[in-house]
């Protein structure tokens, strides 16, 4: 599928200096059918903000049919921002999920906060484990889990490294337990491989080009699942779905 690239300055209110924040829309092109709607995907960028990795990455989900929105340079606000500016657009029809990788795949981790977002696949999510993401490294992700803020939301998808030096074995531990004991709905790949092993470009001789592509398409299978598809409103029987956790209830923000 074609797809077409823009950007949009957005304001925001927490940067001191008044300047707005650029998000990157990265579009399904069908010629011919110029009011077609598609799910939405916000692709959080990694530490080093627009890179040739980040933007090929969200180009082939956007070529799968999702509008994509890659958010750089901030956190929470930035992230509502790119929430509230994807649903706005008229050719996303509101239904979301969210990616990332490194420091964006924290951030993808805390996009699911947001009932908008039904479902978050993050790779190897660094800070987590430590509590220690942006100024004052004393993030509250895994107290918010603990606290109920990710039960009953969309599903999740942690991808981790097992020779990733940056989150060790007792992190993904950690995580592995907060999610599980506060009942989120959350699939917990480890994979031989290191730290940014989906980098295609600068990865220091760690990139996997196959691992890449295969958890590609497992990340296209929970899109597919979760946000592709609209499937009505759920209605909620106490049952579990086939897969074996309790399915979440998912309303409107």
């Amino acid at each position: 599928m074609l797809i077409t690239k823009t950007y949009h300055d957005v304001p925001t209110k927490l940067d001191p200096n008044g300047r707005p924040i650029r998000i990157f829309v990265i579009a399904p092109n069908v010629p011919g059918y110029p009011n077609a709607k598609f799910p939405g995907v916000v692709v959080f960028s990694e530490i080093y903000q627009v890179t040739g990795p980040v933007e090929r990455f969200a180009g082939q989900i956007a070529s799968q049919g999702y509008v994509i929105e890659k958010e750089v340079a901030g956190y929470d606000e930035d992230a509502t921002l790119a929430l509230d500016l994807l649903c706005s657009l008229k050719n996303c029809n509101g239904r979301i999920a969210a990616t990332g990788m490194c420091l964006g795949g924290h951030l993808a981790f805390r996009a699911a906060f947001d009932r908008r977002v039904l479902s978050s696949v993050c790779f190897f999510a660094t800070d987590i484990h430590s509590a220690t993401l942006g100024k004052g490294k004393n993030d509250d992700s895994l107290v918010r889990v603990r606290n109920g803020d990710l039960t009953g939301k969309g599903e999740l998808v942690m991808i981790f490294g097992k020779q990733d030096t940056h989150v060790p074995r007792a992190g993904r531990d950690l995580i592995r337990k907060t999610l599980e004991d506060a009942n989120v709905p959350t699939s917990f790949l480890e994979v031989q491989a290191q730290h940014a092993f989906i980098r295609d470009e600068s990865s220091k001789g760690r990139w996997d080009a196959a691992l890449t592509r295969s958890l590609f398409s497992v990340m296209m299978e929970v899109f597919e699942r979760t946000v592709g598809r609209d499937l009505g409103e759920r209605v909620d029987n106490g049952g579990f779905n086939n897969i074996g956790y309790r399915t979440p209830s998912i309303r409107p923000q």
